[in-house]
């Protein structure tokens, strides 16, 4: 009798143990109820997020969609372990480019080419951060974001100011602002990965333009150490003394607050900030990160995010039809709705956004090239490197040609 109930809790801890070792999807089979759960980065939007799932929800009342979001910093190597492990999330955020290409290769993204509407509804160059060399799609494409200057427009009409047109006006104008005592941008190093990605991503294309230039980048026709490249480099040397007194020691959390506060003019971000300053006590606005005279403004306009499926999950046909959803005009329009301000819908129905910023970023794609940032469709080995080049330049450790020889010695 002691051995049949030895055996028996020794089969339900191997039981438990292996109950894990599945995709993380459950169905109640009396009530014929369907759990999903989605994997993501973005720990900011529960909130949207499930207000979102909840419409879904009334589209396919026997499915449930947990979102169960990570830190952000540590979402690769999370949903990599939960992958390689089996227990990982039915439905996930996957990153564009590279980081995507190689979970699809692991065999952990589903082949999402099939799934209707999505080569038909979505352009080509929206589909390719998701897209492999073959064609077969890994993602469904989510929401992009985009670049700009935050401003205070209050403080501009008190000052009599106007928009910059030129990178150059825009040296001229910080310099009247800090002449006034005014502390002209918000920006800070301490984070280290806003400088690159907000700041100097976002200025990349206005010196070097748009995809087709990138590309001769990538294959080494053009060199990463090109005038273009120093002036990009200069550029960030220039605005320097411009930031915060001891900038760098500059949190990205200080410099939201910092512009919140008033206590900084204008703040070079991403619009998924857009949020933090819906309630913000002054009138604020956006605008492009102007270009050198002489060249074209160009916005970085990047395809931020992407949901797929688990191959594992053991629920194929409601993650399936999940994905299929968002990939219509009412799926699409539900998510605009729902996504965090800042966030936009890159399926090519016209849809209308209720929020006036959201709105005033993507009216500065009107007219303009768009790429995505720099390094990130083939060159993510340089995005550590060339960070800590726009970092030693903006403390003058280094000179802008030394940082852009430095990045050139990589390849």
């Amino acid at each position: 009798m002691k051995k049949t109930f030895r055996c028996t809790v020794l089969l339900l801890v191997l039981f438990g143990l292996v109950v894990p070792l599945t995709a993380q999807g459950t169905k109640d089979t009396a009530s014929d109820q369907v759990v999903l759960t989605m994997g993501s980065w973005r720990t900011d939007d529960v909130e949207q997020m499930n207000k979102l799932l909840s419409e879904y929800k009334k589209m396919a009342p026997n499915v449930t969609i947990k979102f169960q979001p990570t830190n952000p910093p540590d979402y690769n190597a999370t949903l990599r372990l939960q992958l390689d492990s089996k227990t990982g999330p039915d439905l996930m955020y996957a990153r564009s480019y590279a980081a995507g290409q190689e979970l699809f290769n692991a065999g952990y993204f589903y082949d999402c080419s099939s799934i209707a509407g999505l080569m038909e509804n979505f352009t080509a160059s929206n589909r390719a951060p998701w897209q492999m060399a073959d064609g077969k799609m890994f993602a469904v494409p989510f929401a992009a974001v985009s670049h700009a200057v935050y401003y205070n427009k209050d403080i501009f009409k008190k000052e009599g100011l106007s928009i910059p047109q030129t990178w150059e006006e825009f040296l001229s104008l910080s310099a009247k602002l800090k002449a006034k005592g005014y502390t002209p941008l918000a920006n800070g190093l301490a984070d280290e990965w806003d400088i690159l990605e907000t700041f100097f991503l976002g200025l990349v294309p206005n010196y070097i333009g748009g995809a087709s230039q990138r590309v001769k980048y990538e294959t080494g026709e053009l060199k990463l150490n090109d005038a273009n490249f120093i002036a990009a480099y200069q550029a960030m040397a220039d605005v320097a003394q411009y930031c915060p007194d001891g900038f760098e020691s500059v949190t990205y959390n200080d410099s939201q607050i910092l512009f919140n506060t008033q206590k900084a003019v204008m703040f070079v971000d991403g619009s998924w900030t857009a949020g933090v300053y819906k309630d913000a006590s002054f009138q604020w606005g956006v605008f492009a990160i102007p270009a050198p005279a002489g060249k074209k403004t160009a916005i970085c306009f990047h395809p931020d995010m992407a949901i797929t499926m688990n191959t594992a999950t053991t629920h194929p046909q409601e993650a399936k039809a999940f994905l299929t959803w968002l990939c219509t005009e009412q799926g699409a329009t539900t998510a605009s709705k729902n996504l965090p301000s800042g966030y936009f819908p890159m399926i090519k129905f016209n849809i209308t956004l209720d929020d006036v910023h959201a709105n005033e970023f993507l009216a500065l794609n009107a007219g303009k090239e768009t790429d995505a940032r720099f390094v990130w469709p083939a060159l993510m080995d340089l995005y550590a490197p060339m960070d800590q080049a726009v970092i030693k330049v903006m403390k003058h450790q280094i000179t802008a040609k030394q940082a852009a020889d430095s990045i050139q010695a990589l390849r």
